[in-house]
């Protein structure tokens, strides 16, 4: 179907230095070709046929040799980019170092770290006692843990209060199912008490035996907490919260404190919180202020006060408190007032200062807030981009804040905080070896014009020398989603694109949270429409400022950013050379229509109920599996995993099936399923290297780029 490289009278395309021998139309691979099966819908009147929907049936013999058939039909297609993919391969693993520490942190009387070893995919957990000169224990190694499995990831990896115990969870298949362990630190052995088909939380009550956790419905829905004793059958174990509004989830987890456990429940607009005294364990938890549509609210403890985040009366929140006997929201006291152009995202309690983590006009802010003298300042960062958060601080009484900061050009950095002093330490930057210097590259931040006039933040990084000429590959990232903000962050990776002249952006549109909470409302449900709209201004920015062109610009987004892809694809398909949409949420109508399918019902606040017409047509009219039409489309990947909870591999399976039949042109269309993994693709830090360098040589290809 594809010819990859027009015809040239060699036989042969010179790019580089390096030859690519044309695939003559003999030798294309012929793609696979989806047996069609007519299924109707009617909704609302409309009549709707479904060709495909017996791609949902992974246990039919038949889905699952379609699926090897594209991965077969993927290969081929890729595979005279073998030595350049093992080229970028090679890259970016001479850019992490291999052997190397994280920043230890300390917790009643240990300190707690995790090492990578060279050519170990996982990392290996530890502790010492007392100080860091003191023999090595291991908790955990993964790597041991995941002989003989194509996957492995670590839920909870928590430590009972007296540090004797340890709680973790392992899923082995990326399905988000953990098995919860508990280790005896002291002697090495891993008790009875396994509690299998869990959602990975795991919180100790302070009596040492008592673990909470949660657990998923049929439609993966966290929606009960229980409580576990050590050395009881878990079947017999104590159900505290259930959840039986399909909107809401429901989480555990414990103050910094340690004084509360605390359950949170909620929807995509309205919270609720629970509380109980981690040393009654026992008792039933109680309700802080019962939900109200629409009212948002967290809670953490400080002292003798509840401290309660809310959206009352506060659009991008505020911050009240309340006496921890008495927290109902008739006694909330206003601490922090609200700021219109300033969101209160988040707050670290500690006993003499708080953080907040905040954002203003996109850009993310820690914010220190004395106890005593009640006045707050900010710690300073130096670039026009960049993200900062709070790290690992397990200590209530620390006079200090561990934070993180990362930008485009500045790999990740650990600093200690000193309150006080108003002194930032850099304990750690994660080394770049292979002779990265920040120096040789540019950061810019733009605003760009949308369709409805909104200004939208563009993070821009490319090599020193790259001219705005037109002549550069760029690549346009986006995700735009539940209030999610996507932030200029480093990754070693990608300085394998900057140094091949590629120009790099993250188009921050609407959907996320960059901007605070209107920000997010202005792309969700019938506003959905301005998260692709937004981001199709951020391609024609590019363009119209020379950095590239449309046959250079590329674009990626994953998840429900690769419903943005796909919904971009559909409307302006002329704007890009490739697009990469990985384990996309191409199939709106009929994945919100099913309300067994995991994150259905709780999204309708996010994407509206189809149930209901108007939001139904409004769906309708950009869902992008429904909305493909016969025109020319760019090169086109897609990427999924056979596991994927959250986005199932049929819904990718299905568009790329329809995209075939549908489109005009002779490009490349290819889909790639990891028969082993879920959502997150693979967990091994190589394999997911290998995936990154496969990634990058389909746009180096279809871009012509072969050096």
């Amino acid at each position: 179907m594809k010819r990859i490289f027009s015809v040239f009278p060699l036989g042969m395309l010179l790019c580089g230095m390096t030859l690519f021998p044309i695939v003559s139309m003999s030798d294309t691979p012929k793609p696979p070709v989806a047996k069609i099966v007519p299924k109707k819908d009617t909704a609302h009147g409309d009549v709707r046929t479904d060709n495909y929907f017996w791609l949902r049936d992974k246990k039919n013999p038949d889905v699952i040799k379609h699926l090897e058939e594209e991965n077969a039909y993927t290969q081929a297609m890729m595979q005279d980019t073998k030595p350049l993919q093992e080229k970028l391969y090679t890259e970016m693993k001479s850019r992490i170092k291999e052997t190397d520490l994280s920043v230890p942190y300390e917790d009643q009387g240990y300190f707690y770290y995790s090492r990578t070893a060279e050519g170990k995919q996982y990392p290996i957990f530890c502790r010492k006692k007392g100080s860091m000169d003191a023999p090595e224990q291991i908790t955990i190694d993964l790597n041991a843990l995941a002989e003989g499995k194509k996957f492995i990831r670590l839920g909870a990896y928590t430590v009972s209060p007296d540090g004797k115990l340890l709680g973790y969870g392992l899923d082995f298949d990326g399905s988000r199912k953990f098995t919860i362990y508990v280790k005896n630190l002291e002697t090495g052995e891993i008790l009875k008490d396994q509690i299998p088909e869990t959602g990975g939380a795991c919180v100790w009550g302070n009596d040492n035996k008592t673990i909470f956790y949660n657990v998923y419905d049929s439609s993966q829905r966290s929606y009960k907490i229980l409580r576990h004793e050590l050395g009881f059958d878990a079947k017999s174990d104590t159900e505290v919260f259930h959840e039986k509004d399909e909107k809401f989830d429901c989480y555990v987890g414990k103050t910094r404190s340690e004084k509360y456990i605390v359950i949170s429940t909620s929807s995509k607009t309205t919270g609720e919180s629970w509380y109980l005294a981690a040393d009654r364990p026992k008792e039933s938890f109680r309700c802080i202020e019962p939900r109200k549509a629409g009212h948002e609210y967290s809670i953490t403890h400080h002292e003798e006060s509840f401290l309660i985040l809310t959206n009352d009366k506060a659009k991008n929140f505020r911050l009240m408190s309340a006496p921890t006997d008495k927290p109902g929201m008739k006694n909330w006291k206003e601490v922090v007032p609200h700021r219109p152009k300033v969101k209160l995202d988040d707050i670290d309690a500690f006993e003499k200062f708080w953080a907040f983590s905040v954002r203003e006009n996109g850009l993310t802010a820690l914010e220190i807030y004395d106890v005593a003298t009640k006045k707050s300042h900010r710690i300073a960062f130096p670039e026009v981009a960049y993200l900062s958060y709070t790290s690992t601080n397990p200590q209530y009484k620390s006079t200090k804040l561990r934070y993180g900061y990362t930008s485009l050009i500045t790999p990740n950095s650990v600093y200690d905080y000193d309150v006080a002093k108003r002194e930032s330490t850099l304990l750690k930057r994660q080394e770049v070896p292979g002779g990265f210097k920040p120096e040789d590259y540019t950061v810019e931040r733009t605003f760009v014009k949308a369709k409805d006039g909104a200004l939208v933040p563009m993070s821009i990084v490319y090599k020193k020398g790259v001219r705005k000429d037109g002549s550069n590959p760029t690549f346009l990232y986006a995700y735009g989603s539940y209030g999610i903000s996507i932030d200029p962050t480093f990754n070693s990776s990608r300085i394998s694109l900057l140094d091949r002249g590629f120009v790099y952006a993250i188009a921050h549109i609407r959907g996320g949270g960059e901007m605070g909470k209107p920000w997010y409302e202005d792309g969700k449900l019938l506003k959905k429409k301005n998260t692709f709209t937004d981001y199709i201004a951020c391609a024609e920015y590019l363009i119209a400022q020379k950095y590239t062109t449309s046959q250079k610009l590329v674009g990626n987004g994953g998840s429900a950013g690769g419903l943005l892809m796909g919904a971009v694809l559909n409307m302006r398909p002329d704007l890009f050379k490739a697009i990469h949409a990985a384990v996309p949420f191409v199939d709106v109508i009929n994945t919100m229509f099913d309300a067994t399918l995991p994150l259905t019902t709780s999204e309708y606040e996010e994407w509206g109920n189809p149930n209901e017409k108007k939001y139904y047509e409004y769906m309708k009219s950009y869902s992008p599996y429904d909305n493909i039409g016969a025109k020319s489309y760019p090169n086109v990947l897609l990427t999924t995993g056979l596991n994927d909870s959250q986005v199932p591999y049929w819904e990718p399976a299905k568009f790329c099936a329809k995209l075939r039949t549908m489109k005009t042109d002779n490009n490349m269309l290819i889909f790639k399923i990891n028969m082993g993994v879920g959502h997150g693709g693979a967990s091994g830090r190589y394999d997911a290297l290998k995936d990154r360098a496969f990634e990058y040589a389909f746009f180096l290809k279809t871009l012509g780029i072969t050096q």
